[in-house]
């Protein structure tokens, strides 16, 4: 049952417009805590690696805590007032009690998406102890970002300005599925697309064999003899691959179509030719991808002539970002307080017109919003999961597939929020988290007898 209560909010996380309202969120805390609690009882005893991820994760929560004691405590233990508050009292001629943060208390209000990020890695981890829960979390996500992009295709043909029940404002040319932003949802099915290629790769190698590969001889098999079950992976793939190609967004598309051309390459490593096989892969990806592109992606295309690279005021803000980390580098300006904070920094060559509430940029908001110390301790815990993934495809024969999507699913969620939001979205990143906790249990080969247990399963 707690594994279902996972799977659930999983599946459902996207659903709510992306979850990014605080009730939302809210109640995805709540199902993942209980289910959290749940498989804490009923998972059997943890395994040394497991118990180290465990007191990794553990490490950063207390860090986390600390900070967030230091912004929210009428007498933090060492942070100093921000100035702002005597300014302030200064102006208005009256005391005002001091904090940590430039709005007290906004942290009990902002916890919620993080909480559930935290929350979504553990059940993952221990949900992926077992391989075969690992393997249904992995469908889980694979079918319900199928199912949301044939929804959000027959949605953007049918009615283009609804979004779910409610008139759609923003991106009305673009499909969003049940995301608002278009660059959210981009990441989203791109990631899908990620999870249904590397179920399709496997079940393709399963078609051709133990043998090594001839490649020349693989479309004329597969054409051919094409099994129900593989045209069934690939119409959902490809429903994703369209999905995300609809939302128009550029930097979603180009790092989901980098993801898809690496999974191919690292599934296949061990079948190429030993000297060039990966170059080719690799040239053979990137022709396929701009293929793509230019006939299915002429949204993105088109962003790309008029708008280049990079919306204005981007790299500007980052500037104007750096300036507040160098103001505040220990404890920051207090946990959501960006969209107060940044109006002080703003650099004139971003235009006046709008609000900037988001930094465009998850790591630049993270260490300006909580301090250089814990921005590096998250960095650092992102590069330390990606090392655990990375050796678990590297070492594991079997089960491969599930350190493999989470590295490029977690690869595609870093990157594209580094010059974007999308890991600050629930619906997103709960499903990121997750299947990083899954993958970084798998990356550790099973026990002897755990094995033995699983060969029939396999061979069928």
């Amino acid at each position: 049952m707690p594994a279902y209560l996972f799977f659930g909010v999983v599946a459902a996380a996207p659903l709510p417009f992306g979850s990014d309202e605080p009730a939302t969120v809210t109640f995805w805390c709540i199902l993942l805590g209980l289910a959290c609690v749940l498989l804490s009882l009923s998972t059997p005893k943890l395994r040394p690696e497991h118990l180290l991820l465990l007191g990794g994760i553990g490490f950063i929560v207390l860090f986390y805590a600390f900070v967030l004691h230091e912004q929210l405590a009428d007498r933090p233990w060492i942070a100093s007032p921000n100035p702002l508050w005597a300014e302030t009292s200064k102006v208005l001629g009256q005391p005002i009690k001091p904090s940590a943060s430039i709005t007290r208390g906004e942290a009990f209000f902002a916890i919620g998406p993080t909480f559930a990020n935290v929350l979504a890695l553990i059940c993952g981890l221990l949900v992926g102890i077992d391989r075969t829960r690992a393997r249904r979390l992995l469908e889980v996500i694979a079918w319900s970002g199928a199912i949301y992009a044939i929804y959000g295709i027959l949605s953007f043909l049918i009615e283009p300005t609804m979004l779910l029940w409610r008139d759609k404002r923003d991106y009305i040319g673009n499909l969003t599925g049940t995301f608002i932003n278009r660059n959210t949802a981009a990441a989203y099915f791109g990631s899908c697309a990620v999870v249904w290629l590397v179920l399709l790769l496997e079940r393709a190698r399963q078609h051709l064999g133990s043998k090594a590969i001839t490649w020349k001889a693989v479309p004329k098999r597969l054409l051919t003899e094409t099994p129900r079950s593989l045209i069934i992976i690939f119409s959902m793939f490809f429903s994703c691959l369209m999905a995300m190609f609809l939302t128009g967004s550029r930097a979603g598309v180009v790092l989901s179509l980098f993801g898809l051309i690496v999974t191919f390459t690292v599934y296949f490593r061990r079948d190429l030719p030993a000297r060039s096989g990966i170059l080719v892969s690799l040239s053979g990806g990137v022709a396929t991808a701009l293929i793509l592109l230019q006939f299915m992606g002429g949204a993105v295309s088109n962003r790309f002539d008029v708008s280049g690279l990079a919306d204005e005021g981007r790299f500007a803000a980052y500037q104007s970002t750096l300036q507040m980390i160098a103001d505040h580098p220990w404890f920051g300006t207090g946990l959501g307080t960006f969209v107060w904070a940044f109006s002080a920094y703003r650099s004139p060559e971003i235009s006046m017109r709008g609000v900037w509430d988001i930094a465009h940029n998850t790591p630049l908001e993270l260490a300006s919003d909580l301090g250089l110390p814990l921005a590096g301790a998250v960095y650092l815990g992102w590069l330390i999961l990606f090392v655990i993934l990375v050796t678990g495809i590297r070492k594991r024969r079997r089960d491969t597939i599930i350190p493999l999507a989470a590295l490029l699913v977690g690869l595609i969620a870093v990157l594209h929020s580094c010059i974007d939001f999308s890991l600050q979205i629930p619906g997103y990143s709960i499903i990121v988290f997750a299947l990083a906790g899954a993958g970084a249990a798998q990356s550790f080969t099973s026990k002897p007898h755990e094995n033995s247990a699983n060969y029939a399963e396999l061979a069928q």
